[in-house]
């Protein structure tokens, strides 16, 4: 007699998160049902995660949920740097408070920077968790094919060669009740799934311990030199004992640069403690210099800065994404943009497998693409955390200085005197070691990937400018498509729009007729969601009025390129081949892992 359960679903999406949710969106516009559980009775309270990158703000352009992160999210004109500031009042000199000590360009410098320009339609944008969330919660749940339940969790799970049964309690309730479905997303921070699945985690560093303060406070009459600033990084000299690493001070909206109502302080000490508040804004005030600034606790959290990875993300039909198979430090905003993406990778496979497109072999390359994604974001993320030390010297502050003796090196940056020029210079050669904080292009936008689901063309990977700085744009398979604007009918379009709703694009040259024809009828036959298009110059589909396309599009007007629904170039032929038919099959049957199937 067959097992009954109280709920049957494709997709069981544990976690209510970044990753939680964009998988869900993902899968219902990819025609796949799915739930979504999460202990949590709402999304997050406090603002963590902010920095979303050009790449996540692609995927949710996808979504369809972008014009709603950039309308709350700060504008440009105020996340173009990170400020370095004196204290911002107090003892010091009068002439001395709230001067920006030196800056530097962050994510584009406000979608300024030419190599950020080119790269993407998309600029970053500024919008924490605390209210990304809740966008992200209203879209999915716009979808009849997702169920959304908050306050529910899970708490235990089995699975076997068919699927996963899991045991979900109610929380307001008090109540369990079993789902069974053919995947299992872990979603959950790590809370649950990876241990019930058997996953282990690889690698945990330990790098510092942080108290961050969610405040309210007016702080507009303080930062007249910092309106342009992503958050502010702040020395007070006049209390030389929190001058060891500084406060990091970021606007969290809802208005932004001096007149954000919300902030949160970031600091590190000895003898910080979450659990005494009175003792938090002490500390607060007297790391800002502000003694008598009116302000507001919202909350207050003690977090370590670390780093993992587990071993696999996948174990049968479990898939962990996000905090669940990765942490980073914060430095460079890589947390939540990798959670994004994970789901961007592995929503098109299980939707291909589910709908019979594509074998199982396919879910495997999942942890063969994201896995050293993610080892590349590890890696530079403890580097840049590593270099945004050394601020202290860099400035000839001291804990171990009085207020005096600080206040006389900080002067050198804005008073001509001995030694000034040298001062100067050795804070601007510090700062270029933030370049690998915050101008990380080529790991957040430019990561490839090598596996069966990616068909080689031979050529040699090209070696890299800087591998954390610098995104070469390239059509060699594994990479993503390159940004192009390019025109039809009046209108301009970004050419990567053409994989816009889970679709492959084969996107041929000037006379790649036979290209395009191969891959409409291959498409029919296979029942693949495609569009095919010509693109160059001349009687074409695409006109590429900027030759942006024609500069990285690595192909003869006989050749064509084959791009996956996430964007990854798939396969690649520079010219015209006997048999377009034979190769894009072949193509496809590697790619989607159907031979054998």
């Amino acid at each position: 007699m067959a097992q009954k359960y109280d709920v049957e679903v494709p997709v069981l999406i544990v976690g209510g998160g970044g990753a939680g949710l964009t998988s869900s969106i993902l899968l219902s516009r990819l025609g796949i049902e799915s739930l979504l559980v999460t202990r949590y009775p709402g999304t997050t309270h406090v603002p963590r995660a902010h920095i979303l990158n050009q790449r996540s703000m692609e995927i949710f352009a996808d979504m369809g949920v972008d014009s709603r992160i950039r309308a709350k999210s700060s504008p440009q004109k105020n996340m173009s740097r990170i400020g370095f500031l004196s204290g911002l009042a107090g003892e010091g000199p009068e002439n001395g408070h709230g001067r920006r000590i030196g800056s530097i360009e962050a994510w584009g410098g406000g979608y300024t920077d030419p190599d950020y320009t080119a790269a993407s339609p998309q600029a970053t944008a500024n919008l924490s968790l605390l209210r990304t969330e809740p966008i992200l919660k209203e879209h999915a749940e716009q979808y009849p094919h997702a169920a959304i339940r908050f306050h529910h969790e899970l708490v235990n799970l089995e699975q076997d060669v068919d699927g996963v049964t899991a045991t979900i309690l109610d929380r307001g309730t008090g109540e369990t009740y079993t789902v069974r479905s053919s995947y299992l997303l872990g979603a959950d921070g790590g809370r649950t799934v990876g241990q019930l699945a058997g996953i282990e985690i690889a690698g945990a560093q330990k790098i510092m311990t942080l108290t961050s303060l969610y405040v309210s406070m007016d702080l507009s009459p303080y930062l007249a030199e910092a309106e342009d600033s992503v958050f502010h990084w702040i020395f007070n000299p006049d209390f030389p004992q929190h001058l060891g690493w500084g406060a990091v001070l970021v606007p969290e909206g809802p208005e932004w640069g001096r007149n954000s109502k919300e902030w949160v302080l970031h600091v590190t000490g000895e003898g910080m403690d979450a659990s005494q508040p009175e003792k938090m804004l002490q500390w607060a005030r007297e790391a800002l210099g502000l003694p008598d600034v009116d302000i507001e606790i919202l909350n207050i959290a003690t977090w370590d800065m670390a780093g993992y990875l587990a071993d696999d993300f996948r174990a049968g039909r479990v898939f962990m994404l996000g905090d669940a198979a990765h942490k980073v430090p914060p430095a460079g905003g890589l947390g939540l943009n990798a959670a994004v993406q994970d789901a961007y990778n592995l929503c098109w496979k299980l939707a291909a497998v589910l709908h019979g497109r594509a074998g199982d072999a396919l879910l495997d390359t999942y942890t063969a693409e994201r896995r050293p994604a993610n080892q590349g974001n590890l890696d530079t993320a403890m580097r840049a955390a590593a270099s945004q030390a050394g601020a202290t010297e860099a400035m000839g502050l001291s804990p171990d200085k009085s207020a005096e003796e600080n206040w006389a090196a900080l002067r050198l940056f804005w008073e001509d005197g001995p030694g000034a020029v040298e001062r100067r210079h050795a804070f601007s050669q510090w700062l270029g070691n933030l370049t690998s904080v915050f101008r990380q292009h080529n790991t957040d936008f430019g990561y490839t990937y090598d596996s069966p689901a990616i068909v080689s063309d031979g050529t040699p990977a090209p070696a890299p400018l800087d591998d954390i700085r610098l995104y070469q744009p390239s059509t060699r398979p594994g990479h993503p498509l390159p940004h192009a604007w390019v025109e039809r009918a009046g209108e301009r379009t970004a050419l990567r729009e053409l994989i816009h709703g889970g679709h492959f694009a084969l996107i041929a040259g000037e006379n790649g007729h036979d290209w395009v024809e191969a891959a409409t009828k291959i498409a029919e036959q296979r029942n693949l969601p495609l569009r095919a298009a010509r693109v160059g110059l001349g009687e074409v589909d695409f006109v590429d009025t900027r030759l942006a396309w024609a500069k990285q599009r690595g192909i003869s007007a006989t050749g064509a390129v084959l791009v996956r629904p996430d964007g990854h170039v798939a396969f690649r032929s520079a010219a015209s081949v006997d048999n377009p038919a034979a190769a894009l099959s072949a193509a496809f049957d590697q790619i989607l892992h159907t031979v054998g199937e």
